[in-house]
């Protein structure tokens, strides 16, 4: 650990990595020296919005979310070290993965950004999954731009770029239209081969989009792939100016290829070798399991992606998770709040997430489906967050707290055993990471009986994607021609602390038995959906 004198004067010589990330709530800042350990960070709370049937963020306030950010980050330096943020060694970009961000020969988005959150795209997801034969889910890039041309948007002529939001983020702050070759998976598939677009898809692509009367060619409007430690351009003189408009920030800093934030939470982790396994459990939640080869067959609700130097990855996507969870916890809050009771928000949270520790294993009859959004794991184009009970179920706080819990990660278990059973496909580690694991010892033992297997937590994997951007931005400069596994497990993870958690064979027993529950009541769902309207 390096004294405050000694990460002063990192500072001062820009000897420092910066990991910018924008998940669906948070955009977080992380500053890390040449040890790796966090010395800064800084944030800025955002939301999606409903905006028209689409789940999105407009431009203004990814804008603004990006500044107040690094702003609280460049304040946190001055009042921690008494030091002027001014030069940083390498800064490395993440953002929620996949979605919709085209824009014309000006520069400008021709609509507002559409988010993974949106399940808007089912018809192109069908069809190009049967051109290819190979997976296409609703949220990735293709599947909006090919349903923006079946819905006969005007826009799609004047696309001259389409790229996701931290491809977006970093052109602005570089000029380079680039793309880390692990959020490229979601736009495009990738050839595990060339690490690049797979050439004969993008073929089958243009000629099908031609034979309906649009003039594009893929390669002139997707962003150029990037494998982790590459070249991606240095911070301009604009770019410096947006980011710290105080002037204090210096321009030529380069930036690593940015990364999508399934891409980070791997590199969080150090998940990103053959049979290792994350999960990243926030307002969505998705496992990302480093393949030794290619699965058997096609499955639907499994997506094939890329570490981010370009090894296949199978990840179970999960559209919702703690959303729900985090409502009632509001609700909770304004409860206590109509008492007179003013209680810190995650001393609310640490509470009930324990209390669910005493609740029956399998939840005493009662259920839940945190359907904010649709899942395509369940086959479902929307959702709507619902709480069921048996008339005699054991209906107390504890089982409460524990059915919302386990329902969190309900559509993750549903993926993961289509890998275990169908594909026999084998890991030899679990990382968690995210929200749900701040509580100690909750989330992670439900995971390892979600998973049936062991989980780890790591002391810095609190610090989530950002962190792992700015290991992204490290490595870019100090990989010295090592591989990226090779780099985490010699220099960033050597010493590294964390908890382990086997699978309680009771919480297994458990899960099954809510799982049982969860599929045959997952009908209600479906009909809460089919039924809006009437």
């Amino acid at each position: 650990m390096k004294t405050k004198e000694e990460i002063k004067k990192a500072i001062g010589e820009g000897k420092t990595f910066l990991g910018i990330e924008l998940g669906s709530t948070r955009i977080k800042g992380v500053l890390v020296g040449e040890d790796f350990a966090p010395i800064a960070s800084g944030d800025h709370t955002w939301e999606n919005k409903l905006v028209d049937g689409i789940w999105t963020y407009s431009i203004e306030e990814i804008k603004e979310g990006l500044r107040a950010c690094y702003r609280s980050l460049a304040e946190n330096v001055k009042r921690e070290y008494g030091e002027e943020l001014t030069d940083i060694s390498s800064i490395g970009i993440s953002a929620m993965m996949h979605g919709y961000m085209p824009f014309n020969e000006k520069g400008e988005i021709l609509v507002p950004f559409r988010t993974w959150r949106n399940t808007i795209t089912g018809e192109a997801a069908d069809e190009l999954t049967e051109l290819f034969g190979f997976n296409i889910p609703q949220r990735w890039s293709i599947a909006h731009l090919y349903q923006a041309i079946l819905n006969k948007e005007p826009h799609v002529k004047e696309i001259k770029y389409l790229t996701t939001l931290e491809g977006y983020v970093h052109w602005m702050l570089t000029g380079q239209k680039v793309l880390g070759i692990g959020d490229c998976a979601g736009m495009f598939p990738i050839d595990g081969n060339t690490k690049n677009y797979n050439a004969v898809m993008v073929e089958k692509f243009d000629k099908l989009i031609q034979s309906k009367g649009i003039d594009l060619k893929l390669k002139d409007i997707l962003p150029k792939v990037l494998l982790a430690g590459e070249e991606a351009g240095c911070l301009t003189e604009e770019g410096a100016r947006f980011l710290d408009p105080t002037g204090k920030l210096k321009a030529g800093i380069r930036l690593c290829p940015p990364e999508g934030d399934a891409g980070t939470g791997m590199v969080a982790t150090n998940s990103v070798g053959a049979r290792t396994c994350n999960v990243s459990a926030g307002t969505s939640c998705f496992a990302m399991v480093v393949l030794e080869k290619d699965l058997k067959k096609l499955h639907r609700e499994i997506d094939m992606v890329t570490t981010p130097d370009g090894l296949p990855v199978a990840m179970v996507h999960c559209n919702n998770c703690t959303s729900d969870l985090n409502a009632w916890i509001n609700l909770f809050e304004e409860n206590l709040k109509l008492f007179g009771l003013e209680v810190d928000k995650n001393t609310i949270y640490e509470k009930l997430y324990t209390l669910a520790l005493k609740g029956d294993k399998d939840c005493g009859g009662l259920m839940s489906f945190p359907y904010f959004s649709g899942e395509h794991v369940t086959h479902l184009n929307e959702g709507r967050p619902m709480f069921l009970r048996k008339p005699d179920a054991a209906f107390n706080l504890a089982n409460f707290m524990r059915c919302h819990l386990i329902s969190s990660l309900g559509v993750l278990k549903l993926g993961m055993e289509i890998l275990n059973k169908e594909e026999n496909v084998k890991v030899d580690s679990v990382m968690g990471h995210g929200g749900l694991f701040k509580t100690k010892g909750v989330g992670q033992g439900i995971l390892a009986a979600i998973t049936e297997s062991p989980v780890t937590c790591m002391e810095t994997a609190g610090e989530g994607g950002a962190w792992g951007a700015a290991l992204l931005a490290a490595f870019s400069v100090l990989g010295n021609g090592a591989s990226l596994p090779e780099f985490l497990n010699k220099k960033v993870f050597a010493d590294a602390k964390g908890s382990t958690m086997q699978p309680d064979a009771a919480d297994v027993k458990g899960v099954e038995g809510f799982m049982e529950l969860y599929r045959e009541w997952l009908s209600a769902e479906k009909a809460a959906v089919g039924a809006e309207g009437r």
